[in-house]
């Protein structure tokens, strides 16, 4: 295998730097349109490509002992607390799980008090009817809580909501007004707004979830300006409403013929097929691409669902000017295992055998590291990157996986034991960090295999979870993309259902379902610092730089979501080392 050669994703950086000398007059918005500073956090990944990366290096392995918690803010909220804040000039953005709020807190003044707070209306009750006066409707919940990931900013001053009830809210950065507000899904039939939006120039883009309720997925691209739906690309159909012109992917014969998104399902089981788009997106301004996985397909027995079920549990490269989609790339056809393929693309601009090529890295649930050339969809390296049996190995040649038949999903009521890994997935929607300091990818792991059962008649299968191959539940790797192995690993006693942040400063932040925030070496794994949140964390850890032109870290602490609801039990023990609750933590030197 010839080795890959990684290089620092320059054009994807979405700050600029300004000198710590004028940090402390940041101002609160950018200084100029399509510039934040390099001390910003204004996306979900800071940066287009979803590096998680950060520039600043104040806090770094000379100076680490001597970071402690600054303050904290108490959302009043209990359930997962996902995602993270951002941070534009000197504002504060943090949001919590439904009922859906958003704080801004003012990063200028002791303490930052609330500067202004929206607090999201409840949907109505079933039948229209309005809540006051009458009994509580029914709560939008997805599969796993009722989390949301996260926020978006547009340099227009909007802050971008997504809210469980399936709305996307604008409001004004300034003042928290609601600028406008559409619906993007309908919570009643079981589909949900839980992902973080992108922006990408003047669209704001979202998903949506519910694939383990039969929602048909669909990505959406708004005018961030007004709101207006620009266009709408659905995950399983015809050709004309997934937005496919000619082949999906013409390296693969099994991704070419027309409309693939219906005769791979053998009937009309595609109009309720699953392959929602509940995870993170990644945005090519050069390519002009935007880069999302797509959920597992529906119903959860295969039985019912004949054929590869595309575009399921796959990665789809669309236009963001128009929604058409440039490639496709099936990770797990007919996927027996409801792993999707949701999971984040973190871009990056590599080497391969002498040839630069402009790649997307995406650690799919299935067990694979996927390396693809992100202009072409063309499959470069596919690697496990943690124990995995359903599958041999993926075919480099057809890009399909070879299937092992021990561990297909079960034909009768007898169950299939040990398959590996869970359904959750090596990894679930906690995200990955890029270093272009050392090449590596940074990357929170589970280690979970699953007992599978079918229930006759019944549409979805009965999951057991266990832990995996070794002592523990949960891993947190350091993965080298030239050479597909893992450059460290360090074993965690629960899943690490927490983002990765890495530094300047040549850290790496990752939270654990116990409560620990930790900060570990980039080059070597060892733990340098740690501290104990009140709740677990299964939200991700950001850097910013203060008006004082300090470098602070922040995470919400709250444990919930799959992890904490029991996860089909992968955790019966979680609630004797972690209790629900809703804090910001910031820490600075």
């Amino acid at each position: 295998m010839q080795p890959i050669r990684l290089g620092l994703l320059a054009g994807f950086v979405l700050g600029s730097a300004i000198p710590p000398a004028l940090a402390a007059q940041r101002p609160t918005t950018p200084t100029r349109p399509g510039t934040v500073s390099q001390g910003d956090w204004p996306a979900a990944g800071r940066d287009l490509a979803l590096t998680r990366y950060s520039p600043l290096d104040q806090v770094n392995a000379r100076t680490i002992a001597q970071l402690r918690p600054v303050w904290t803010f108490s959302t009043g909220s209990l359930r997962a607390h996902e995602g993270g804040p951002l941070v534009v000039g000197a504002t504060m953005l943090v949001h919590t799980p439904y009922p859906n709020q958003v704080f801004a807190l003012d990063l200028s003044r002791p303490g930052a008090p609330i500067k202004w707070r929206y607090a999201a209306p409840l949907p109505p009750a079933p039948g229209g009817t309005s809540r006051a006066g009458s009994s509580p409707p029914a709560m939008p919940t997805g599969c796993c809580d009722v989390g949301s990931r996260g926020l978006a900013y547009h340099e227009s001053g909007k802050v971008l909501v997504p809210l469980l009830s399936g709305e996307l809210v604008a409001l004004d950065a300034a003042t928290g007004r609601e600028i406008w507000r559409v619906r993007n899904s309908d919570w009643h039939s079981g589909a949900t707004l839980a992902g973080a939006p992108l922006v990408a120039r003047d669209l704001v883009i979202v998903g949506v979830s519910g694939a383990e309720n039969g929602v048909r997925g669909h990505l959406t691209a708004y005018d961030a300006l007004t709101g207006r739906q620009v266009w709408r690309g659905w995950s399983t159909g015809p050709d004309s409403e997934v937005l496919l012109d000619g082949p999906a992917n013409p390296s693969y014969t099994s991704h070419q013929g027309r409309d693939l998104g219906v005769s791979s399902w053998g009937g009309t089981g595609w109009q309720a097929g699953g392959g929602t788009t509940s995870g993170w997106l990644s945005y090519d301004p050069v390519l002009n691409l935007v880069f999302h996985g797509t959920d597992q397909p529906a119903p959860g027995n295969p039985a019912l669902r004949p054929g590869d079920n595309k575009w399921t549990s796959s990665i789809l490269a669309r236009d963001a000017a128009t929604g058409k989609v440039r490639w496709a790339l099936q990770l797990t056809p007919h996927d027996q295992w409801g792993y999707g393929g949701a999971n984040e693309s973190i871009l990056a601009d590599l080497v391969v055998r002498g040839n630069p090529v402009k790649a997307l890295v995406h650690f799919d649930r299935n067990g694979f590291a996927y390396t693809i050339d992100r202009a072409t969809g063309r499959l470069l390296l596919a690697e496990k990157y943690g124990p995995v049996n359903w599958a041999a190995r993926v075919d480099q040649a057809t890009a399909v996986p070879v299937i092992e038949p021990q561990y297909t999903a079960p034909t009768g009521a007898e169950p299939r034991t040990d398959i590996c890994p869970g359904s959750i997935g090596t990894k679930f929607l906690q995200p990955a960090a890029f270093s272009p300091l050392t090449g590596l990818f940074y990357v929170p792991l589970n280690n979970l295999c699953m007992d599978l059962q079918l229930r006759p008649g019944a549409s979805a299968p009965l999951v057991r979870m266990k832990a995996g191959p070794g002592r523990t539940r949960g891993r947190f790797i350091a993965w080298d993309a030239a050479t597909a192995t893992i450059a460290w690993e360090n074993r965690e006693p629960l899943a690490v259902a927490a983002g990765a942040l890495a530094t300047a400063g040549g850290l790496v932040f990752y939270g654990t379902m116990e409560g620990w925030l930790k900060a570990v070496d980039q080059r070597t794994g060892q733990e340098l610092w740690k501290f104990k949140a009140p709740s677990g964390i299964v939200g991700n850890p950001i850097a910013f730089l203060g008006p004082d032109g300090r470098q602070y870290i922040a995470v919400l602490s709250g444990l919930g979501g799959w992890w904490g609801l029991g996860a089909n039990g992968a955790f019966p023990d979680i609630g004797s080392v972690s209790q629900q609750g809703g804090t910001l933590l910031v820490f600075g030197l």
